[in-house]
C-alpha cells in the first residue's frame, strides 16, 4: 500500500504525464447506507474515478444545496457516524489504492477531537481533509500524515489566494461558482481565467467543483483544471435509486460516460 502522503501526488504526477484531468466524483457517506457507500466506490473506481470525496454526513451542512442536505439526511437517519464513516473508508482502502479525501465541516470531527480524527482518519488510510468552515488562519495542526485540501471561490480576492495557497496541500479546490453545490445547466465563463490566476500563487494541481453535472460540462473544464468534482449530479441519481441490490452498477453507468469525458478532453 502507497504511503498516504503518495498517493495524492502520485494520482496528479500521473494525469499529467498522460496530459488529463482526474475524474473526483463525490458521494455522502452512509447514502443510502455505508454497506452501500463501500459497494459504490468500488463501482466508482471502475467508472473511472481517480480520487474519491467522500462527505461526513453533518445535519447542518451550510454549504450545501438541496441534493447534498437530503443526502446528510438520508446517511444520518440510515445510522451512520463519524467513526462508521471512518470504518467505511477501512473497508474501501482494503480494496483501493484510489485516493480518499473526506469531505466534512469543522463541528464532527472538533466533537471528535481534532488531533485524534487526524489519527483515526490517517489509520483507516483517508489522504486529506476538505473542511468546508476551517480558515487556514485557525489551523495550525501538524497534519503530515493527512493534507488539508483549501478552498479558493470566485470572489477570493488576490492577496488571500496566496494566503491560502501557502497553506494548501495535495491540490487547490475551486468553486467554480458563487453559492452552494448543485448541478447548473452551464460552467461559467471565468473558470479559465481564475484557474490562471491563481496558478500563479501555486504549483499545486488545481480541482474544479461545484456545478458541473455531465458529461458536457466535465469535458470543458477539464481542458482547463487538473481535477474535475461532480457531486450532486451523481448524489441525486444514488437518491432517486435509494437502497436497490443494483444500485452501484446504476451509478457506475451514469459516471461512466462523465469519467471518459474528463480523460479525454484534451486529446
Amino acid at each position: 500500500m502507497l504511503a498516504m502522503s503518495d498517493r495524492i501526488e502520485r494520482l496528479f504526477a500521473g494525469c499529467r504525464k498522460e496530459n488529463r484531468a482526474a475524474f473526483i466524483p463525490y458521494i455522502c457517506a452512509g447514502d443510502p447506507n455505508l454497506s452501500r457507500t463501500a459497494e459504490l466506490a468500488i463501482a466508482l473506481e471502475k467508472a473511472g474515478a481517480d480520487l474519491l470525496e467522500l462527505g461526513i454526513p453533518f445535519s447542518d451542512p451550510l454549504a450545501d444545496g438541496i441534493v447534498n442536505q437530503l443526502a446528510a439526511e438520508r446517511a444520518l437517519e440510515s445510522g451512520a457516524t463519524v467513526n462508521g464513516v471512518l470504518d467505511c473508508v477501512r473497508n474501501i482502502r482494503a480494496r483501493l489504492e484510489m485516493p480518499i479525501v473526506l469531505y466534512t465541516y469543522l463541528n464532527p470531527i472538533f466533537q471528535f477531537g481534532l488531533a485524534e480524527f487526524h489519527r483515526a482518519a490517517a489509520a483507516a488510510g483517508v489522504d486529506g481533509l476538505l473542511i468546508l468552515d476551517w480558515p487556514p488562519e485557525e489551523d495550525s495542526l501538524d497534519t503530515d500524515a493527512i493534507v488539508h485540501i483549501r478552498l479558493i471561490a470566485p470572489t477570493t480576492p488576490t492577496d488571500r489566494i496566496a494566503t491560502i495557497a501557502k497553506k494548501a496541500r495535495g491540490f487547490i479546490y475551486y468553486v467554480s461558482r458563487e453559492g452552494v453545490t448543485g448541478a447548473r445547466e452551464s460552467v461559467t465563463r471565468s473558470v479559465h481565467e481564475r484557474l490562471a490566476a491563481i496558478r500563479q500563487h501555486t504549483d499545486l494541481p488545481i480541482a474544479v467543483g461545484f456545478g458541473i453535472s455531465d458529461e458536457k460540462q466535465a469535458g470543458t473544464v477539464a481542458r482547463w483544471a487538473d481535477g474535475v468534482v461532480v457531486g450532486s449530479a451523481i448524489v441525486d441519481r444514488i437518491g432517486k435509486v435509494g437502497d436497490s441490490a443494483d444500485i452501484a452498477d446504476q451509478i457506475s453507468k451514469f459516471v461512466s460516460p462523465i469519467a471518459a469525458a474528463v480523460h479525454k478532453a484534451r486529446r
